[in-house]
């Protein structure tokens, strides 16, 4: 029983250490010359998608973009800006499942090398028990676009899925991180 304990434990961690990293991904439009955007401005969260957020999160992904845009040589305006951003969010409940089989083998009565039955090792008395463990998690995505303001076509857009942590004081660690990790995939790399 200890040995499921500890493997239950071990699966957990690795849940958790593997669910802590972000999954990003990108795409753009590759005739576009990112280097004529030198102001953004936020349009706001499509869908009314921000009420998934609270708001100190919001700050923190705004705060997030922002310092990340403008360490492109990129600076926010309210209005009359060259790039316009949208911001989608999608929090999905998921449940991750492990198994452990515990199987206890050993010695038992079965058939002998003369064809006759005896003591040996064989089928008999040879079990398996198979637990199941379940966690429960939220996963979120978020979905940022860049709108050339002039054309009002789409540009560019980065969507970075993770598994949210519930702790308040590690979102506020995470979160600036894991924009940053996403907007490694933006077209202009940062100034130096």
């Amino acid at each position: 029983m200890k040995s499921l304990k500890r493997i239950s434990l071990l699966m957990t961690l690795l849940f958790v250490c593997t669910s802590s990293f972000a999954q990003v991904k990108s795409d753009y439009d590759k005739s576009t010359d990112f280097s004529k955007y030198k102001s953004y401005t936020f349009a706001g969260w499509e869908k009314n998608s921000d009420q998934l957020v609270n708001d100190f999160d919001k700050k923190r992904v705004l705060e997030a973009l922002k310092k990340e845009f403008s360490a492109r040589g990129m600076s926010h305006v309210e209005s009359e800006a060259d790039a316009v951003i949208t911001l989608y969010l999608v929090v999905n409940n998921k449940t991750s499942t492990t198994a452990y089989t515990d199987f206890n083998g050993g010695m038992g009565y079965g058939y002998g090398m003369r064809r006759a039955w005896g003591w040996g090792m064989g089928p008999g008395m040879v079990s398996a028990t198979t637990t199941y463990d379940e966690d429960d998690y939220k996963e979120g995505t978020l979905v940022v676009d860049l709108y050339d303001a002039a054309g009002k076509s789409l540009v560019w857009q980065g969507v970075m899925t993770k598994v949210i942590n519930e702790h308040s004081e590690k979102r506020d660690k995470t979160i600036p991180k894991n924009i940053k990790k996403l907007m490694k995939k933006f077209p202009v790399k940062p100034m130096k």
